[in-house]
């Protein structure tokens, strides 16, 4: 079994957050220790906010909430996949995925 190094990580690790229905990858966040304690004890994604420095339960606030499905570890046990029951938008700009910026290469964007 794959174990998380925590320290190793400098206490944070990328959590990959996808529909469970569409397979669409929603947001990445960040997941210390405790928020992915309170994710697998309550069933509802929480993660570490860099900005302010905070653990937050998603959608809190908004009512955006997102209930876990599945939590996987990827094989070098460095990055979390969140599999989400998203109520509502993603995004804090009320967009379904954060990923909604297409960058055109010929453009040089």
């Amino acid at each position: 079994m794959i174990k998380i190094d925590w320290e190793k990580q400098g206490g944070l690790l990328p959590a990959v957050v996808q529909d469970y229905k569409s397979d669409e990858v929603l947001m990445l966040a960040y997941v210390n220790e405790e928020a992915l304690r309170l994710t697998l004890e309550t069933g509802y994604a929480h993660y570490w906010s860099r900005s302010r420095n905070q653990l937050w339960k998603k959608g809190e606030t908004s009512g955006h909430l997102q209930r876990i499905e599945q939590v996987r570890l990827d094989c070098d046990g460095d990055t979390l996949l969140y599999i989400v029951h998203q109520t509502g938008p993603a995004c804090h700009t009320g967009e379904k995925s954060c990923f909604f910026t297409l960058l055109d290469s010929a453009k040089g964007e």
